[in-house]
């Protein structure tokens, strides 16, 4: 294995200890210690990889957010309308969130009050949804008394509302529980 290919590991690694730790314990009650114990590194390997805690916290919320671009960039099965592909999506992130830990610990971390990243997974989250629903709207599988704003913020604060739920009940994360909140939308929502 060639130096690059290990330090991509060990990077790796880490990102995967720290998000696993800010996921259970949140960023605070994390040490430096105990993230590249987990990660099997030493403390200088961290070091050489992140400054500090705040590198490795904005890391985990990078990779979050390149994972939940990755799914919300995916094309449409064929034949299936925005508002199907939108269905299928929160589907999608539910899943993440109950089984990505470095997804489920960068919305753990927005939560927090430190540190600030320029990430905001909420608010890139939203945007799909908005680019989704608005989609929607111009093909017009909405009925035309929904408003777009009304049905994003339903979505977002539904789905969000959910990991912050499952934080102490993993059962809110489930296909379930989102299968019901969508029996509920769509009768308003489909035409």
């Amino acid at each position: 294995m060639s130096k690059q290919e290990r330090a991509t590991r060990t990077r790796n690694a880490l990102i995967l200890s720290a998000a696993e730790l800010f996921d259970q314990h949140g960023y605070v009650r994390t040490s430096l210690d105990e993230i590249s114990t987990r990660a099997g590194v030493s403390r200088g390997a961290l070091h050489f990889h992140f400054a500090n805690k705040a590198a490795l916290a904005h890391a985990v919320e990078q990779a979050a957010a390149d994972t939940l671009q990755t799914h919300a960039t995916q094309l449409p099965l064929p034949h299936t309308n925005a508002l199907q592909h939108l269905m299928n999506l929160t589907h999608q992130m539910i899943h993440l969130l109950h089984h990505d830990t470095i997804v489920r610990a960068g919305f753990r971390l927005n939560c927090d009050t430190t540190p600030q990243t320029p990430h905001d997974l909420r608010r890139q989250w939203h945007t799909c949804v908005h680019q989704l629903v608005t989609r929607a709207t111009r093909e017009h599988a909405l009925p035309i008394h929904i408003n777009p704003d009304a049905l994003t913020t339903t979505i977002v604060a539904t789905t969000t509302g959910l990991e912050i739920l499952s934080r102490t009940h993993p059962q809110w994360l489930t296909p379930t529980t989102l299968t019901h909140i969508w029996q509920l939308l769509l009768p308003a929502t489909a035409h």
